[in-house]
């Protein structure tokens, strides 16, 4: 295969109750039949709220099983829980194993690898690192067998959470798991990366369109596929939209073009909040 084609669509947050995010999906859905890329991906929160309602889960994996093409997908602490902090208050919920075994046995893998194009394709599950879960360390156990396969080839790594904001030591997102991978365990994955051709790392989580290279890598974070969060309750880093990402791969190298499907809303979180009847 001398080309691959892929498009990223993350952060859906998928319920039968928010018919706004639904309708995104439809017109992210549309995009994609038509131009029928090689494989999709979702970058995690498939779901509204996993932990919570398994009919989330159940309801995002039938509307995804509708596309024409195949789909990958990662876990976002929407679907399984968030990492635990060092400093702030605790998720709610945090990670659990029971529900990233919920995510597994409905949506399917939570982690994956493969090869196309000449190149090295490898999905994480962001959301159990740095939390002492046994999956944790299997992860990375498996991620290091991976690493070892690659064989020279370019790697393109998707998981739900930005590995940082500008550097990998960024002082003001060290400790924090809210936003971005959390430390030690970022450094770990960092370090375990330098060994191969890193390319591209692809991520969702923030809500924010953003496009920006770190030495040799590229990292891109994708809008979420179904509403934007207000600066009034979140601050600005990169451009609040919702879209998706496509990509094309070719041996040694690859295009990015950032998209929003014809009729996508720019639906509000507060939108989701009164339908909800009050904050989440």
């Amino acid at each position: 295969m001398s080309e691959f084609r892929l498009t990223q669509i993350s952060d859906t947050h998928l319920g039968q109750r928010f018919p706004g995010l639904i309708a995104n999906f439809h017109r992210i859905s549309e995009h994609i039949d038509a131009g029928r890329p090689d494989l999709v991906v979702n970058t995690g929160d498939v779901s509204f709220d996993g932990p919570t309602s398994r009919d989330d889960v159940a309801f995002a994996r039938r509307l995804h099983d509708a596309l024409p093409v195949a789909c990958r997908y990662l876990p976002g602490n929407h679907d399984i829980g968030d990492n635990p902090t060092v400093i702030g208050p605790a998720p709610k919920p945090p990670v659990a194993e029971t529900h990233r075994q919920q995510f597994c046995d409905i949506i399917g893998d939570d982690h994956w690898s493969f090869e196309a194009a000449g190149w090295r394709f490898i999905g994480l599950n962001s959301p159990v690192m740095n939390s002492g879960l046994a999956f944790e360390a299997e992860q990375f156990d498996w991620l290091s067998q991976e690493i070892s396969r690659t064989n020279g080839r370019p790697v393109a790594l998707f998981l739900h959470k930005p590995v940082f904001l500008n550097l990998p030591d960024d002082p003001e997102t060290a400790e924090t798991s809210i936003r971005y991978v959390p430390q030690p365990a970022r450094a770990r994955l960092i370090e375990m990366l330098a060994s191969v051709d890193l390319r591209l790392i692809a991520s969702g989580h923030v809500h924010q369109r953003r496009d920006f290279t770190y030495r040799h890598t590229r990292h891109v974070w994708a809008p979420s596929a179904g509403f934007k969060i207000n600066d009034a309750r979140q601050d600005r880093i990169g451009i609040k939209e919702v879209g998706l990402v496509e990509y094309r791969f070719r041996p040694d190298s690859f295009e990015v073009r950032h998209i929003r499907a014809a009729g996508q809303v720019d639906v509000d979180i507060e939108e989701l909040f009164a339908q909800m009847g009050g904050e989440h």
